[in-house]
């Protein structure tokens, strides 16, 4: 491969904890010594260069979704947005993520179609039907390193023990989407005035901290190793710390979306702005920017759910709920430094390195990572030419926003 130099760029280096303008050497997507044989010269000034990112929440559609997005489309998007590794949840149609044997293959399909490193969430149940133990050892020796039912319900609580001290015993971590069921029951938007107004069923925020609460203790049980996906409430912040300084074995990550987003954005039946978990208040919103900032949150994930345009069309109750998030995903993350949350080492450090170690891939994210070119103040508007993903179902949609990956450097 050939070397391509890059002047005067800002270089953030999460593993060295430096940030710094530098002349640089690429090749096969790693900085190499100085060299006579470059094959191209970017000026880079402006820019910064930093590792490609470590997603911990993506659904990318196949298989059985193809009309939303497919490995081919949505890989592309994740590489050309800067993310290289994605974690995928279990709850494809039809479900295939209970079954080891099947996984191998959508993990060299996605390097094959979209250039990614796919890892696969297997299914905590059998078919996520909450009533048996999926062959958790199979999915382990299928490449599976971690279990999550999703928002599927379990048939009761003793359901969920039994997999968790099966996870414990194969040293799996298991992922919660933490939801109550009886009190989130067939809400689609926040509990507050918008969604009073408009008349839409709710899921309150107790419907995420009672499930949280509950499943901390089942945690603090068994000994297993968690990882509470998507948080959307304040309060929930507050619950994982109290379980942190215990010394609970556990994690958590947010969406960036919810970093930015309110429940505001549902006005008008804005279908749009449906995803699940809902957007929340600007309190919510605020104490969970606190919490990333302060590191009770570890790291911070896209949430990717690409949606052909048809599936946002019904009245927004009977709507599918997801934004497309690849494409957003810099231009927010820029957009939290500038409003001086994060210094640009510490951001870069909440999507590379922070990630990577929640995963437990610290070490393979670090042999495997790229680099990515971005430019921090380029403008994008989004609209269905801009964005990479098959899906355009963001509620930014034709609006303006600041920083673009421009360049994506892999082996």
């Amino acid at each position: 491969m050939s070397i391509v130099k890059i002047e005067n760029v800002r270089v953030l280096d999460p593993i060295a904890k430096t940030d710094s303008v530098q002349t640089v050497y690429i090749e096969n997507g790693k900085l190499v010594a100085e060299s006579s044989n470059v094959a191209e010269t970017i000026n880079g000034e402006g820019k910064w260069l930093m590792p490609t990112m470590l997603d911990l929440c993506a659904r990318l559609r196949e298989p059985g979704q193809q009309q939303h997005g497919t490995l081919k489309s949505e890989g592309k998007a994740a590489r050309e947005n800067g993310i290289l590794h994605v974690f995928t949840p279990p709850d494809s149609k039809p479900i295939v993520q209970d079954n080891g044997a099947l996984i191998h293959g959508l993990v060299e399909k996605a390097m094959l179609d979209g250039g990614i490193y796919l890892q696969v969430i297997g299914a905590q149940t059998q078919g996520l039907l909450g009533k048996q133990p999926a062959n958790m050892a199979g999915l382990k020796k299928g490449g599976c390193t971690s279990v999550s039912n999703a928002y599927a319900t379990f048939e009761d609580d003793d359901v969920v023990l039994r997999t968790l001290e099966y996870a414990a015993g194969l040293d799996m971590t298991v992922v919660f989407y933490a939801e109550e069921h009886q009190i989130a029951k067939d809400g689609c938007v926040h509990e507050g005035f918008v969604a009073s107004r408009q008349g839409l069923p709710t899921i309150p925020a107790l419907a995420e901290t009672i499930a949280i609460a509950k499943y901390l203790l089942m945690i603090e049980a068994t000994g297993v190793r968690a990882h509470f996906g998507l948080l959307s409430c304040g309060a929930s912040v507050e619950l994982i710390k109290i379980a942190k300084d215990k010394g609970l074995n556990i994690t958590c990550d947010v969406a960036m979306h919810q970093l930015h987003l309110t429940d505001q954005l549902i006005d008008g039946f804005n279908s749009l702005a449906h995803v699940r978990p809902p957007l929340r208040s600007e309190k919510d919103k605020e104490l969970l920017r606190q919490g990333v900032k302060d590191g009770v949150i570890d790291a911070i994930c896209t949430h990717h759910e690409p949606l052909s345009s048809s599936a946002k069309m019904a009245p927004f109750a009977e709507t599918l709920p997801g934004f497309t998030a690849f494409d957003t995903y810099i231009p927010f993350g820029i957009q939290l430094v500038k409003e001086g949350l994060f210094e640009p080492l510490e951001w870069v450090e909440k999507v590379t390195v922070a990630p990577a170690k929640v995963a437990n891939m610290y070490d393979r994210w670090v042999a495997e990572s790229g680099l990515v070119l971005i430019d921090p103040e380029l403008e994008l508007t989004l609209n269905k030419d801009s964005i990479i993903s098959q899906g355009k179902n963001t509620p930014l949609i034709n609006q303006t926003v600041q920083a673009k990956a421009v360049r994506t450097f892999t082996a």
